[in-house]
C-alpha cells in the first residue's frame, strides 16, 4: 500500500469515528446531496459518509475481478481514492449508485487489462436499429434460466468489459439509457456489445461441465 493511499484511508477512518461520537447531522442526505456537498467543500469527512454507504458494494464488484482478498482491497482502496478525485464529474444524469458502478467496474477492466499488457478497445461497431434487429437475439430469458454456479464460472471466463456490462445490465438493472450515458457510446453500440457479450457468455456457459 502506497503511503498516499494509507494517508487516504487514516485521514478517512479517524474522521468518521469522531463524527459517531455525536449525531449525524448527514444521515438524512441522498448520495446525490451528499455529493454536491463533497464537491462544493472537498471535504474528506463527507467522503467518509461516502465511504461508509458503498465500501462494501465496491469491495464486491472489485473482487470480481480480483485474485484474492488482499488484492480486492487494494483495488477497493484505488477505487476510492480516484473517486475523491474524480468525484466533480458525476453530473447527476443517473443514481449515484449506478454512476459508482460503472466507475468501479471500469477501473477494474482497467486494471486488468494493463496487467495483460494490453489497452481496452471498443470492439463494437455502430449500427442501425434496423440492422440490429435483423441479428439473432439472445432471450433474457435463456439468462435467468442459468444455473447459478456454472453462470459464475462463464463470467470468469469472458471478457472484462463482457462481465462489466452484463453485471451492469443484470445484476444492477441499469437500463439501455443508463448504459449509454454511462459507457458514452451510442444506443446502437450499446445494443450490440450487450448482445455479443449475452452470445459470448452463453457459448462458454454450454461448454462447461
Amino acid at each position: 500500500m502506497t503511503f498516499l493511499k494509507r494517508l487516504f484511508l487514516i485521514l478517512i477512518n479517524n474522521l468518521d469515528k469522531k463524527s459517531l461520537e455525536t449525531d449525524d447531522p448527514y444521515a438524512h442526505l441522498s448520495d446525490e446531496e451528499l455529493v454536491k456537498k463533497i464537491v462544493a467543500n472537498n471535504n474528506p469527512l463527507l467522503f467518509g459518509k461516502l465511504y461508509d454507504r458503498y465500501a462494501r458494494m465496491v469491495y464486491n464488484k472489485c473482487y470480481g475481478f480480483a485474485r484474492s482478498e488482499d488484492e480486492a482491497e487494494d483495488l477497493t482502496q484505488d477505487v476510492f481514492l480516484q473517486l475523491f478525485i474524480k468525484l466533480k464529474t458525476f453530473k447527476g444524469k443517473s443514481k449515484f449508485s449506478t454512476w459508482l458502478y460503472s466507475f468501479t467496474y471500469n477501473f477494474c477492466v482497467n486494471y486488468v487489462n494493463r496487467n495483460k499488457q494490453r489497452k481496452m478497445s471498443d470492439k463494437s461497431v455502430p449500427v442501425e436499429d434496423s440492422e440490429y434487429k435483423l441479428t439473432v437475439e439472445v432471450p433474457d430469458e435463456s439468462l435467468f434460466e442459468m444455473k447459478t454456479n456454472k453462470l459464475k464460472q462463464a463470467l470468469e471466463l469472458v471478457s472484462p468489459e463482457d462481465k462489466s456490462i452484463l453485471l451492469l445490465k443484470y445484476q444492477d438493472g441499469a437500463s439501455i439509457k443508463d448504459l449509454v450515458t454511462l459507457m458514452e457510446i451510442g444506443e446502437s453500440a450499446v445494443k450490440m456489445r450487450l448482445k455479443r457479450a449475452k452470445e459470448k457468455l452463453l457459448e462458454i456457459y454450454n461448454t462447461l461441465p
